[in-house]
């Protein structure tokens, strides 16, 4: 009985061993218990025993005693023994956005719908309003903000499964993801670096000059290559990428301003002032075109584009760096040095590697597809996709390197949910009722014919924010807006050429409205807020100088 007692007592407290020299002496260096967490001995001498083999020639005094004290142990060391577990940090939502992006969802949802609007339209523009917050506010990953805003349409019925992913297999989003995979060879051969340093040897004695070097060379390659996201994806970010690092600006661990923020952030702008100056350089610049034929039975020639675009669009690739470099300036301004320092690095260099070679040479084929692929009927992403396939069978990318390419998965993700919103907002008729209304309000106000254009211009430009793709909003908009000025008053060619150069420049105010500018964001230098941020400040620097400077050339030179 008295073995089956102490038994009992040290099954209760969690004990599995006692140390068999416990009980010879009443001393209490000599109780040593042993909690299940400590049962490893730490002597090689020490003998363990089990709880129920008690030798029968202890005495039931003895017994007691040592139970006491057992109970008496047990109670002041468990707290000790016992640690609490720590508790892991939240690894969900950051909660006060996605309230706030929930939140903006579900008023809008039960506004009631105005006349002449679907209610999926309706839905949808709730939905799609509710994820751009979230993209804003980002309580999670932009992808998965995304995602959940597509769910939320599939779960409402507002969209089918297939409507709300369909542009999963537009090719924007898919050539995007692919120069983030052209960059990761770009970098991993060391091309990138050894193009980076010869740029540095060049230009690096300022990094404004490095800068002003990457804006003309990108637009000298623009008429060339009718794709931004091509020309920014495939040749300047890499590109850009390899200079950051080679001056040591990195994203993510606090060094972005050194010289990368500005950098992205210039080469963006500037992207969006390249692709208005020639009608080659946007694919969607020809759908302008076609668009003011059809309205205006007037065409809209290579050579009259250009003329029209050069004076306002060089002082504008001349203006935007320089206003950057003031307000969001590189702490690393000169460097009189760097020239001598790339030459150096250069030499240690040495030859092209065997994968360098290869980098360069399908870098050359594709950008070459790019240029004359409307020759060989081969479309952009065409051309990419046999640009990666080459860097995969030779092994210069490994498939492996483009799944840990998480940047590129999650812009793909993003971009294709906010191209499949934004474009059925424009299937479900919203987008046009929105262009109905404003003519009717605008050729209501009985202004004069500058000013109405005025006001259209900032309509049709600001109204972008709810566009995924210049092209979308070009078919959605540009019609009704051009035949409007001209009933209005406006020059008919100088409309449309405006509201042509202008489809480029809109890009410029969010990270989705044009295809470089996932391509630049997805760097991670820029913080979203500073990029909105600065995206409209610049959006207005635009509008000025393409409105003033280039008002005074077109009437220069006849348009109006």
């Amino acid at each position: 009985m008295a073995s089956i007692a102490l038994t009992t007592s040290c099954s209760s407290l969690g004990f599995s061993r006692i140390k068999s020299r416990a009980f010879p002496s009443r001393s209490r260096s000599n109780s040593v218990l042993a909690h299940p967490v400590f049962s490893k001995s730490t002597s090689s001498n020490s003998s363990f025993i089990k709880p129920l083999s008690v030798t029968p020639i202890i005495s039931n005094k003895r017994i007691q005693n040592n139970h006491r004290k057992l109970t008496v142990e047990a109670a002041a060391s468990t707290p000790a023994a016992v640690t609490p577990p720590s508790q892991q940090p939240w690894q969900g939502a950051a909660l006060k956005p996605l309230m706030a992006s929930i939140a903006t969802g579900v008023i809008l949802w039960f506004v009631p719908v105005p006349s002449g609007v679907s209610r999926n339209a309706w839905q949808l523009l709730s939905i799609f309003l509710a994820t751009i917050v979230g993209i804003i506010t980002q309580p999670l990953p932009l992808g998965a903000v995304a995602l959940l805003g597509l769910g939320a349409s599939v779960l409402t019925k507002t969209l089918t499964f297939s409507a709300a992913f369909s542009a999963f297999g537009d090719p924007i989003p898919w050539l995007i993801a692919l120069a983030f995979f052209f960059a990761r060879g770009f970098i991993k051969t060391g091309l990138g670096n050894r193009i980076a340093y010869q740029f540095v040897s060049l230009f690096g004695s300022s990094s404004l000059g490095l800068g002003y070097s990457l804006v003309f060379s990108e637009a000298l390659l623009a008429p060339a290559i009718p794709s931004v996201s091509a020309r920014a994806g495939g040749i300047f970010l890499p590109l850009v990428k390899s200079l950051c690092v080679a001056c040591g600006s990195n994203a993510g661990d606090g060094t972005e301003n050194k010289l990368g923020s500005w950098l992205m952030l210039t080469c963006f702008q500037t992207s969006v002032i390249s692709s208005s100056m020639f009608l080659t350089a946007m694919a969607a610049n020809p759908l302008s075109a076609n668009l003011a034929f059809n309205t205006i039975k007037q065409q809209i020639g290579w050579t009259d584009w250009a003329k029209a675009a050069i004076v306002p669009g060089l002082v504008s690739l001349l203006v935007v760096p320089l206003i950057l470099y003031v307000i969001y300036p590189p702490t690393v301004k000169s460097s009189p040095d760097a020239p001598k320092l790339a030459k150096e690095k250069l030499e240690k260099m040495g030859p092209m590697s065997k994968n360098e070679i290869i980098m360069a040479g399908t870098l050359l084929l594709t950008v070459g597809l790019w240029i004359f692929g409307g020759m060989l009927n081969m479309d952009a992403v065409t051309a990419a996709i046999l640009g990666l396939s080459v860097l995969l069978v030779t092994g210069v990318v490994t498939w492996k390197e483009c799944l840990a390419e998480s940047v590129a998965w999650d812009t793909l993700t993003w971009f294709a949910a906010l191209i499949a919103m934004a474009g059925y907002l424009n299937k479900y008729g919203l987008i046009s009722w929105f262009s109905e209304n404003v003519v009717k309000v605008v050729g209501g106000l009985g202004l004069s014919w500058q000013l109405s254009f005025g006001i259209l211009v900032l309509l049709y430009f600001y109204s972008h924010y709810f566009f995924a793709s210049g092209a979308a909003h070009i078919g959605a908009m540009f019609t009704a807006f051009l035949s409007v000025a001209s009933a209005l008053g406006t020059p008919p060619y100088l409309g449309a050429l405006v509201l042509s150069f202008l489809s480029n420049l809109m890009g410029g105010i969010t990270h989705y409205g044009i295809g470089s500018a996932p391509v630049f964001y997805g760097a991670g230098y820029v913080p979203l807020a500073k990029w909105w941020g600065y995206g409209f400040l610049m959006s207005v620097v635009n509008i000025i100088i393409w409105l003033g400077v280039g008002g005074i050339w077109w009437k220069a030179i006849g348009l109006w």
